[in-house]
Protein backbone atom coordinates (compact mmCIF):
# COMPACT_ATOMS: atom_id res chain seq x y z
CA UNK A 1 0.00 0.00 0.00
CA UNK A 2 1.11 3.34 -0.96
CA UNK A 3 1.40 5.52 1.96
CA UNK A 4 -0.02 9.23 1.91
CA UNK A 5 2.16 11.87 0.39
CA UNK A 6 3.30 13.79 3.22
CA UNK A 7 1.44 17.34 4.65
CA UNK A 8 2.34 20.21 2.29
CA UNK A 9 5.24 22.58 3.72
CA UNK A 10 3.60 25.88 4.78
CA UNK A 11 4.81 28.77 3.40
CA UNK A 12 6.61 31.28 5.67
CA UNK A 13 6.67 34.87 4.83
CA UNK A 14 10.29 36.15 6.77
CA UNK A 15 9.48 39.51 8.82
CA UNK A 16 11.26 42.41 9.29
CA UNK A 17 11.53 45.21 11.99
CA UNK A 18 11.98 48.57 11.39
CA UNK A 19 12.31 51.38 14.14
CA UNK A 20 11.40 54.94 12.37
CA UNK A 21 12.29 57.99 13.65
CA UNK A 22 10.42 61.28 11.92
CA UNK A 23 11.61 64.83 13.42
CA UNK A 24 10.16 68.09 12.12
CA UNK A 25 11.49 71.05 13.63
CA UNK A 26 9.67 74.35 12.77
CA UNK A 27 11.01 77.88 13.16
CA UNK A 28 9.45 80.85 13.58
CA UNK A 29 10.87 84.52 12.46
CA UNK A 30 9.37 85.78 15.23
CA UNK A 31 7.65 83.88 18.51
CA UNK A 32 4.23 82.14 17.54
CA UNK A 33 0.91 83.28 19.59
CA UNK A 34 0.00 79.75 19.30
CA UNK A 35 -0.49 77.32 16.93
CA UNK A 36 -3.00 74.37 16.28
CA UNK A 37 -1.76 71.40 14.63
CA UNK A 38 -2.36 68.01 13.24
CA UNK A 39 0.20 65.08 12.84
CA UNK A 40 -0.62 61.68 10.63
CA UNK A 41 2.99 59.79 11.46
CA UNK A 42 1.88 56.86 13.16
CA UNK A 43 1.90 53.66 11.02
CA UNK A 44 -1.05 51.49 11.13
CA UNK A 45 -1.69 48.08 12.20
CA UNK A 46 -2.64 46.28 8.81
CA UNK A 47 -2.36 42.28 6.97
CA UNK A 48 1.08 42.38 6.75
CA UNK A 49 1.96 45.21 9.04
CA UNK A 50 2.21 45.52 12.46
CA UNK A 51 2.54 48.44 14.43
CA UNK A 52 4.17 47.37 17.77
CA UNK A 53 5.14 50.52 19.15
CA UNK A 54 4.47 54.35 18.27
CA UNK A 55 4.44 57.76 20.05
CA UNK A 56 4.30 61.58 19.15
CA UNK A 57 6.72 64.09 21.40
CA UNK A 58 6.17 67.24 20.87
CA UNK A 59 8.42 70.37 22.59
CA UNK A 60 7.62 73.02 23.67
CA UNK A 61 5.31 70.07 25.99
CA UNK A 62 1.99 69.75 25.30
CA UNK A 63 -1.15 67.43 25.97
CA UNK A 64 -1.94 65.44 22.60
CA UNK A 65 -4.83 63.39 22.04
CA UNK A 66 -5.23 61.23 19.08
CA UNK A 67 -8.43 59.78 16.59
CA UNK A 68 -9.39 58.14 13.71
CA UNK A 69 -9.93 60.21 10.23
CA UNK A 70 -12.61 59.73 7.96
CA UNK A 71 -9.54 57.69 5.89
CA UNK A 72 -8.86 55.58 8.64
CA UNK A 73 -5.67 57.34 9.21
CA UNK A 74 -4.36 57.62 13.15
CA UNK A 75 -4.24 61.85 14.01
CA UNK A 76 -2.76 63.21 16.28
CA UNK A 77 -3.29 66.57 17.57
CA UNK A 78 -2.35 68.94 19.90
CA UNK A 79 -2.64 72.77 20.38
CA UNK A 80 0.31 75.36 22.31
CA UNK A 81 -1.18 78.54 23.66
CA UNK A 82 1.62 80.27 24.61
CA UNK A 83 3.79 82.15 22.41
CA UNK A 84 6.64 79.83 21.27
CA UNK A 85 9.82 80.55 18.72
CA UNK A 86 10.06 76.98 17.20
CA UNK A 87 8.30 73.12 17.71
CA UNK A 88 9.84 70.20 17.04
CA UNK A 89 7.54 67.14 16.27
CA UNK A 90 9.36 63.80 17.07
CA UNK A 91 6.98 60.83 15.81
CA UNK A 92 8.36 57.20 16.97
CA UNK A 93 7.51 53.77 15.84
CA UNK A 94 8.68 50.35 15.52
CA UNK A 95 7.04 48.42 12.96
CA UNK A 96 7.10 44.66 11.94
CA UNK A 97 6.40 44.27 8.10
CA UNK A 98 5.57 41.26 6.22
CA UNK A 99 6.54 40.20 1.85
CA UNK A 100 3.08 40.84 0.61
CA UNK A 101 0.72 38.17 -0.59
CA UNK A 102 0.69 36.85 -4.26
CA UNK A 103 -1.58 38.84 -6.45
CA UNK A 104 -5.08 37.95 -6.55
CA UNK A 105 -6.54 36.93 -10.04
CA UNK A 106 -7.24 40.17 -12.09
CA UNK A 107 -11.14 40.99 -11.48
CA UNK A 108 -12.62 41.49 -15.28
CA UNK A 109 -13.18 45.44 -15.99
CA UNK A 110 -17.17 44.84 -15.57
CA UNK A 111 -16.98 43.56 -12.15
CA UNK A 112 -14.80 46.41 -11.37
CA UNK A 113 -17.31 48.66 -12.51
CA UNK A 114 -19.75 46.49 -10.96
CA UNK A 115 -18.36 46.62 -7.14
CA UNK A 116 -17.70 50.35 -7.61
CA UNK A 117 -21.72 51.61 -8.19
CA UNK A 118 -23.06 52.01 -5.46
CA UNK A 119 -19.93 51.84 -2.41
CA UNK A 120 -17.46 53.80 -0.99
CA UNK A 121 -14.88 53.01 -4.03
CA UNK A 122 -16.51 55.48 -5.92
CA UNK A 123 -14.65 57.96 -3.93
CA UNK A 124 -11.68 56.48 -5.20
CA UNK A 125 -12.72 57.23 -8.81
CA UNK A 126 -13.46 61.05 -8.66
CA UNK A 127 -10.23 63.59 -9.64
CA UNK A 128 -9.48 65.96 -7.22
CA UNK A 129 -7.67 69.61 -7.55
CA UNK A 130 -4.51 67.62 -7.26
CA UNK A 131 -5.19 64.92 -9.74
CA UNK A 132 -7.32 66.31 -12.69
CA UNK A 133 -5.75 65.73 -15.89
CA UNK A 134 -6.53 67.11 -19.60
CA UNK A 135 -8.56 65.10 -21.99
CA UNK A 136 -5.17 64.45 -24.78
CA UNK A 137 -3.30 62.31 -21.52
CA UNK A 138 -5.93 60.42 -20.17
CA UNK A 139 -6.50 59.55 -23.73
CA UNK A 140 -2.18 58.11 -23.96
CA UNK A 141 -3.28 56.14 -20.97
CA UNK A 142 -6.13 54.16 -22.67
CA UNK A 143 -3.98 53.57 -25.31
CA UNK A 144 -1.04 52.20 -22.93
CA UNK A 145 -3.84 49.85 -21.29
CA UNK A 146 -5.36 48.98 -24.24
CA UNK A 147 -6.67 44.99 -23.99
CA UNK A 148 -4.69 45.22 -20.40
CA UNK A 149 -6.15 43.33 -17.72
CA UNK A 150 -6.64 45.17 -14.15
CA UNK A 151 -2.78 44.63 -12.64
CA UNK A 152 -1.37 45.34 -16.66
CA UNK A 153 -3.06 48.13 -16.61
CA UNK A 154 -1.66 49.47 -13.20
CA UNK A 155 1.67 48.50 -14.46
CA UNK A 156 1.47 50.14 -17.80
CA UNK A 157 0.08 53.26 -16.89
CA UNK A 158 2.53 53.57 -13.76
CA UNK A 159 5.52 52.70 -16.55
CA UNK A 160 4.11 55.69 -18.86
CA UNK A 161 4.56 58.24 -15.69
CA UNK A 162 8.02 57.10 -14.56
CA UNK A 163 9.36 57.15 -18.42
CA UNK A 164 8.13 60.91 -18.58
CA UNK A 165 8.06 62.42 -14.83
CA UNK A 166 12.06 62.20 -14.04
CA UNK A 167 12.38 61.93 -10.05
CA UNK A 168 14.13 65.04 -9.04
CA UNK A 169 14.28 65.75 -5.38
CA UNK A 170 13.19 69.42 -4.89
CA UNK A 171 11.10 69.78 -8.64
CA UNK A 172 8.33 70.55 -6.91
CA UNK A 173 6.53 71.45 -4.17
CA UNK A 174 3.52 70.43 -1.95
CA UNK A 175 0.71 72.30 -3.78
CA UNK A 176 2.40 71.33 -7.33
CA UNK A 177 -0.72 69.63 -9.27
CA UNK A 178 -0.26 65.96 -11.00
CA UNK A 179 -0.45 68.09 -15.05
CA UNK A 180 1.89 70.64 -13.74
CA UNK A 181 4.52 67.97 -12.85
CA UNK A 182 3.68 66.35 -16.19
CA UNK A 183 4.60 69.38 -17.84
CA UNK A 184 7.72 70.24 -16.54
CA UNK A 185 8.31 66.57 -17.05
CA UNK A 186 10.07 66.10 -13.21
CA UNK A 187 8.93 65.89 -9.94
CA UNK A 188 9.17 63.62 -6.55
CA UNK A 189 7.47 60.63 -5.32
CA UNK A 190 4.10 62.65 -4.36
CA UNK A 191 3.87 63.89 -8.54
CA UNK A 192 4.40 60.78 -9.82
CA UNK A 193 1.86 58.79 -7.86
CA UNK A 194 -0.97 61.85 -8.20
CA UNK A 195 -0.22 61.36 -11.93
CA UNK A 196 -0.76 57.82 -12.14
CA UNK A 197 -3.86 57.67 -9.51
CA UNK A 198 -5.45 60.26 -11.85
CA UNK A 199 -5.04 58.56 -14.92
CA UNK A 200 -6.22 54.96 -13.47
CA UNK A 201 -9.18 56.37 -12.28
CA UNK A 202 -9.51 58.11 -15.52
CA UNK A 203 -9.73 54.39 -16.85
CA UNK A 204 -12.25 53.96 -14.45
CA UNK A 205 -10.08 51.85 -11.94
CA UNK A 206 -10.92 53.17 -8.26
CA UNK A 207 -6.81 54.32 -6.55
CA UNK A 208 -5.98 55.82 -3.42
CA UNK A 209 -3.13 57.68 -2.62
CA UNK A 210 -0.43 56.13 -0.09
CA UNK A 211 1.56 57.79 2.33
CA UNK A 212 4.40 56.22 4.48
CA UNK A 213 7.76 55.45 4.52
CA UNK A 214 10.09 53.49 2.65
CA UNK A 215 13.51 52.05 3.81
CA UNK A 216 16.31 52.81 1.24
CA UNK A 217 18.09 49.95 2.04
CA UNK A 218 16.71 46.64 1.40
CA UNK A 219 19.64 45.06 3.01
CA UNK A 220 21.20 47.40 5.54
CA UNK A 221 22.33 45.77 8.17
CA UNK A 222 20.83 45.45 11.61
CA UNK A 223 21.11 48.47 13.63
CA UNK A 224 22.53 50.85 11.79
CA UNK A 225 20.71 54.28 11.34
CA UNK A 226 20.46 55.23 7.91
CA UNK A 227 18.89 58.58 6.57
CA UNK A 228 15.78 58.73 4.57
CA UNK A 229 12.40 60.40 3.43
CA UNK A 230 8.70 59.92 3.99
CA UNK A 231 7.47 58.05 0.36
CA UNK A 232 3.87 58.23 -1.64
CA UNK A 233 2.64 55.34 -3.78
CA UNK A 234 -0.73 53.98 -4.72
CA UNK A 235 -3.09 51.14 -3.82
CA UNK A 236 -5.39 50.10 -6.85
CA UNK A 237 -9.01 47.92 -5.91
CA UNK A 238 -8.22 44.59 -7.94
CA UNK A 239 -11.12 42.69 -5.79
CA UNK A 240 -8.77 43.79 -2.94
CA UNK A 241 -6.45 46.62 -2.62
CA UNK A 242 -3.23 46.10 -3.92
CA UNK A 243 -0.25 48.03 -3.59
CA UNK A 244 2.24 49.31 -6.35
CA UNK A 245 5.04 51.60 -6.32
CA UNK A 246 5.19 53.91 -9.67
CA UNK A 247 8.05 56.03 -8.72
CA UNK A 248 10.27 52.69 -8.06
CA UNK A 249 8.38 50.41 -10.87
CA UNK A 250 7.56 47.81 -7.81
CA UNK A 251 4.98 46.61 -6.36
CA UNK A 252 4.60 47.87 -2.80
CA UNK A 253 6.34 45.33 -0.20
CA UNK A 254 7.93 44.50 3.38
CA UNK A 255 9.86 47.60 3.02
CA UNK A 256 7.17 49.74 2.33
CA UNK A 257 5.06 51.29 5.82
CA UNK A 258 1.70 52.53 5.31
CA UNK A 259 1.06 55.45 7.78
CA UNK A 260 -2.30 56.86 5.86
CA UNK A 261 -4.70 56.12 2.73
CA UNK A 262 -6.45 58.85 1.04
CA UNK A 263 -7.77 60.76 -2.39
CA UNK A 264 -4.46 62.49 -2.73
CA UNK A 265 -1.71 64.42 -0.70
CA UNK A 266 -3.77 66.46 1.19
CA UNK A 267 -6.02 63.68 3.12
CA UNK A 268 -2.93 62.34 4.66
CA UNK A 269 -0.28 65.21 5.31
CA UNK A 270 2.21 64.38 7.39
CA UNK A 271 2.05 67.37 9.52
CA UNK A 272 -0.57 70.70 8.90
CA UNK A 273 -1.50 73.04 11.20
CA UNK A 274 -2.22 77.25 12.01
CA UNK A 275 -0.15 79.40 13.80
CA UNK A 276 -0.71 83.14 14.86
CA UNK A 277 2.32 85.18 13.69
CA UNK A 278 4.50 86.11 11.52
CA UNK A 279 5.64 83.77 8.45
CA UNK A 280 8.77 81.61 8.69
CA UNK A 281 10.72 79.40 6.76
CA UNK A 282 9.92 75.99 5.78
CA UNK A 283 10.05 73.09 8.43
CA UNK A 284 13.26 70.68 8.63
CA UNK A 285 12.34 67.40 8.13
CA UNK A 286 14.60 64.31 8.96
CA UNK A 287 13.86 60.54 8.85
CA UNK A 288 15.73 57.65 10.28
CA UNK A 289 15.28 54.37 9.84
CA UNK A 290 17.13 51.37 11.78
CA UNK A 291 16.44 47.59 10.43
CA UNK A 292 15.88 45.93 13.97
CA UNK A 293 14.92 42.52 13.00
Amino acid sequence: MTPPPPPPTPVTRATRRLRIRHTTRVSYAQPAASSHNEVRMTPLTLPGQTTLDARVLVNPSTPTWSYWDYWGTQVTGFDLIEPHSDLTITATSLVETAPPEPLPDAPAWAEVTAATAGSRLIEYLTATSRTTLPAELLDRAREVAAGLDVHGTAVAVSSMVADHVSYVPGATGVHTSAAEAWEQGAGVCQDIAHLTLGMLRGLGLPTRYISGYLHPEREAELHRPVPGQSHAWIEYWAGDWTGYDPTNRVPADESHVVVGRGRDYDDVTPHKGIYRGVAGGPPEVTIEFTRVA
